[in-house]
């Protein structure tokens, strides 16, 4: 009866497994039957041109890409040195009562959703950009970078926390013992022994900054104009999931538009993909290095 009850669990997580592998080939196949048309109504040149403007058959996608890059990478560069030096506090330096407090703190506000992050850029963040900088509009580049920013640091505080706290406490105590100060074991021993979690945290970063939608439709002004330098990180942009998401609603099935809607996806999806096995392989190194080097 174990043995049976044993074999039902593992058979159970194989076809877990297994589903999964199938559903990720599945959308894959969706988006290559429904994006690859837009190759054939739609030369190379004018697809990857600098205007967007389907309503006169202007498919350029250069400037819904550039947009996504521009958000992406400026929120991580925001994300990276806040999201980590926080979790080096919560898990390191902080008292345990701060610590009880922070660390749920930080895990409620990765679960709030997007849209409401986006309503409050909208109201607050979005005003003050335009005050600020005395702009015509709050609407632009910086402000879906630092509302992403904003986004992705509870994803990262809370991989990257996790990853620390996994250190063995015997590391320190060994560094303790030969009289390094506190600084010295943060940044010598905990950080290096950790750095395969924190990478882990900041591609999940980066997962959610390309992937969000909502909370960038709401506050980049949703405009598809080319980054010309840093007028344009002041100026209105238009990302890739907020193309999507605000015009397949209005397009007719099987048409040129549509078509290439499902281009971008494809393209968004090859980013993840390629973000998500870059990550995996170094992981996969690192793990091997360090076991080697444990061995030697």
């Amino acid at each position: 009866m174990k043995k049976t009850h044993e074999k039902l669990i593992s058979n159970t997580i194989r076809i877990a497994g297994s589903s999964c592998i199938l559903f990720i080939l599945l959308i894959f196949f969706f988006l290559m039957r429904e994006g690859l048309p837009a190759l054939a109504e739609v030369s190379l040149k004018d697809l990857f041109s600098a205007r967007w403007y389907p309503i006169e058959g202007l498919f350029g996608i250069l400037p819904l890409l550039s947009g996504s890059l521009i958000v992406t990478v400026f929120s991580i560069l925001i994300a990276l040195p806040l999201g980590v030096g926080t979790a080096i506090y919560i898990g390191e330096i902080a008292p345990r009562r701060v610590n009880e407090i922070l660390k749920p703190t930080i895990e409620i506000l990765a679960g709030i959703p997007s849209v409401v992050l986006g309503f409050i850029g909208i109201l607050v963040l979005s005003p003050f950009m335009r005050q600020t900088f005395n702009l015509p509009t709050g609407l632009t580049a910086f402000t879906g970078a630092f509302l992403l920013a904003l986004i992705s640091i509870p994803t990262i505080v809370s991989i990257a926390e996790d990853a620390l706290y996994a250190v063995p406490k015997t590391y320190r105590d060994a560094a303790y013992a030969l009289g390094a100060s506190k600084w010295q074991i943060i940044w010598g021993v905990v950080l290096p022994a950790a750095r395969t979690g924190i990478l882990t945290a900041v591609m999940l970063g980066v997962g959610r900054s390309l992937g969000e939608t909502m909370a960038v439709m709401m506050v980049t002004g949703n405009a598809p104009t080319m980054f010309s330098g840093l007028n344009s990180f002041i100026s209105p942009i238009r990302t890739m999931t907020a193309t999507i998401a605000s015009e397949m609603g209005e397009v007719a099935s099987g048409s040129t538009h549509y078509h290439v809607l499902f281009f971008i996806g494809i393209i968004l999806f090859v980013f993840s993909l390629v973000i998500n096995v870059s990550s995996s392989t170094t992981l996969t190194k690192r793990t091997a290095k360090s076991r080697a080097q444990v061995v030697s």
